[in-house]
């Protein structure tokens, strides 16, 4: 026997994929990516993100067909899929990347154990981190649970390797195992709401490596500065690309070192701080490895207490970018259209739920991973918490940001609200933040009647701080106040 099954999941690509290179060392390489539509545990994959694969996989059997190869698409249990694949192609081993995910490890060592079991060999061979969650450890030997410390550890460490080049061509099998069509997994809506996706996004590893390139080109350059203001392109915008691995964290690393080399101290700290984001994903794969139940449950326990509300009908409001307040709709609205949204709207779209609606945080998660082409397991957690005050380095509870000063500090002529709220597009800057303040003839000069063009607030922002505050009040008069750790 000779020849591997590269069992591909989260690492859609071709190049710098150590599993693919090795393989292709050894003999024929059959890739292989199994649907086991079981999800991340309890969070099975949302529409956007199963939109994104849909075209994700295609790109991929495209691009492996260009080097001699293609893409088996097989349904059903990895462990039998897998070791079927291996016999009808007379494979000695099995090899993926490995993933940190909890379900994602438990089912590895499922998989594991069934292969071995057939005499087979199963391997694993980087991943989609630069640096393993549980290698980085603090002086006393624990998981990190704040940024700032993990990260220093992180710098401290070898830096990533330089990335792989994508073999140019891939050896494949004596003859093809049977397998079906990325149409049978049924990833695309029934109903066509993607038309906003489509506009947005290319996915896959040539599209990924396109965004990369524009943002070194430039705006990497400026992301310091520009990285908060949502009307502009600031952001690399690759966090899609990463998630479903169509590039590596190191090709972005690298790239990012090459933007700044031989540029000014002024210009290396702007890339710097694309780098220490870079980091903040590897911090959230960190958390969630080292502590699983976060994925729904609060890293901090006293947060289990707080006095969480049930209203429908301001959840919906706030998923559909109805809540009276610009800034808050504006992102709502992006996300809906595009599957995004930009960094600094979703700190003020999720601090707006969780504290001034008062509804668990675990609501806007469950729509994040639902709406998001980027919606991913550990990012998702620690943001969410982070929001909610409840997780690892997270914002404290008694910070509550306000949509209004937020909305006029981030996007001061209101560019990005009347992008995304056009019935406002009229309103004046001066007022177009919190509209229900506005003269009536400068609402009127405008075409807005508040209440039927545009919403009136569905909660006031000084009584909703004041009632986040008591409630806070309430868990920190208890065992565990907020702020510390019981365990």
């Amino acid at each position: 026997m000779t020849g591997t099954v590269l069992w591909y999941r989260q690492d859609l690509r071709t190049s710098d994929h150590p599993a693919l290179a090795a393989a292709c060392e050894r003999g024929p390489v059959t890739p292989v990516f199994v649907w086991h539509p079981s999800g991340e545990g309890g969070w099975p994959l949302g529409g956007a993100a199963a939109w994104w694969l849909d075209r994700s996989l295609r790109a991929l059997d495209a691009d492996l067909s260009r080097r001699g190869s293609r893409l088996i698409v097989r349904i059903g249990d990895p462990a039998v899929e897998l070791a079927d694949v291996a016999r009808a192609v007379g494979a000695a081993a099995i090899t993926c990347s490995r993933r940190h995910e909890p379900s994602a490890m438990v089912e590895e060592e499922r998989v594991q154990s069934a292969i071995e079991a057939t005499g087979l060999r199963f391997e694993r061979r980087g991943s989609n981190l630069m640096f393993d969650p549980f290698e980085v450890r603090s002086q006393t030997g624990t998981a990190y649970k704040v940024f700032s410390p993990f990260w220093r550890a992180c710098l401290a460490r070898p830096a990533p390797d330089v990335p792989l080049p994508a073999p140019a061509r891939i050896p494949a099998p004596a003859a093809w195992p049977a397998g079906t069509t990325v149409d049978a997994l049924a990833l695309r809506p029934r109903i066509a709401w993607d038309a906003g996706l489509a506009g947005t996004w290319t996915p896959g590893e040539a599209g990924a490596h396109a965004r990369l390139e524009a943002f070194v080109a430039g705006p990497v350059r400026r992301y310091g500065d520009a990285r908060d203001i949502p009307s502009v392109a600031g952001t690399s915008a690759l966090s899609p690309h990463l998630h479903f691995g169509e590039l590596s964290p190191r090709q972005a690393w690298h790239a990012s070192l090459a933007a700044s080399a031989g540029a000014t101290p002024a210009t290396v700290a702007q890339v710097e701080k694309f780098r220490a984001e870079l980091g903040w994903r590897e911090f959230g794969a960190h958390v969630l490895a080292n502590f699983p139940r976060t994925s729904d449950d609060p890293l901090r326990p006293e947060f289990r207490r707080f006095p969480w509300r049930t209203d429908a009908a301001h959840l919906r409001a706030w998923q559909r970018g109805r809540t009276g307040y610009p800034f808050v709709d504006a992102g709502m609205r992006q996300l809906w259209h595009t599957g995004w949204m930009h960094n600094r709207v979703r700190m003020v779209v999720a601090s707006f739920l969780v504290k001034h609606l008062l509804m668990d945080w675990m609501h806007g998660a469950r729509w994040f991973w639902d709406t998001l082409v980027d919606a991913d397991l550990a990012s998702n957690t620690l943001g969410w918490q982070w929001a909610g005050g409840c997780g690892a380095d997270a914002a404290p509870y008694f910070r509550i940001f306000n949509p209004v000063t937020q909305g006029e500090k981030f996007d001061p002529d209101g560019t990005y609200i009347r992008r995304w709220v056009p019935e406002l597009a009229r309103v004046p800057a001066e007022c177009l933040h919190a509209p229900w303040e506005a003269s009536p003839l400068a609402l009127a000069s405008a075409g807005v009647t508040l209440g039927e063009d545009y919403p009136r607030p569905i909660v006031d922002h000084a009584r909703a701080r004041a009632e986040a505050l008591a409630a806070l009040a309430a868990i920190s008069a208890k065992p565990g106040r907020p702020g510390t750790m019981d365990g």
